[in-house]
């Protein structure tokens, strides 16, 4: 099964749906992993009842940061900022399908930190976000 997942994330990674900029948008957060350099900026749209109704993501990083910013996006298309403010790290664990190491970790769950940060239109950026999440 993980082989399956791994193809996925791989899919993701080189062929991203969700890649690129929104301008204008109504939220727009970045910020990095400082253990490894992955960069990750998300923009987001809402309508006026503050459901999503799209998103992007630019930067760099490794295929495990790429590709759950990609999957995470994907999933928020149409749940509001309510909803999107109760995503775990368990949920994007279930996004990406793989066990993960703690390194491993903090890239996968850089993009949630990163979106929950700008839906809560925090200055900052804290592993808080999804640690306890």
């Amino acid at each position: 099964m993980d082989d399956l997942y791994r193809e996925v994330i791989i899919e993701h990674y080189k062929n991203p749906g969700y890649r690129g900029e929104l301008d204008p948008c109504d939220i727009r957060f970045e910020d990095e992993n400082p253990l490894c350099g992955d960069h990750i900026r998300i923009d987001v749209r809402v309508d006026a009842n503050n459901r999503v109704t799209e998103a992007a993501f630019s930067g760099h990083g490794c295929a495990i940061s790429q590709a759950s910013a990609d999957l995470l996006l994907e999933s928020i298309i149409g749940k509001s900022l309510d909803e999107v403010k109760e995503l775990t790290k368990q949920d994007v664990l279930d996004l990406l399908g793989i066990d993960l190491g703690p390194v491993r970790l903090k890239c996968a769950l850089l993009s949630l930190k990163v979106l929950k940060a700008g839906v809560y239109g925090l200055g900052e950026a804290s592993d808080a976000l999804v640690e306890g999440a």
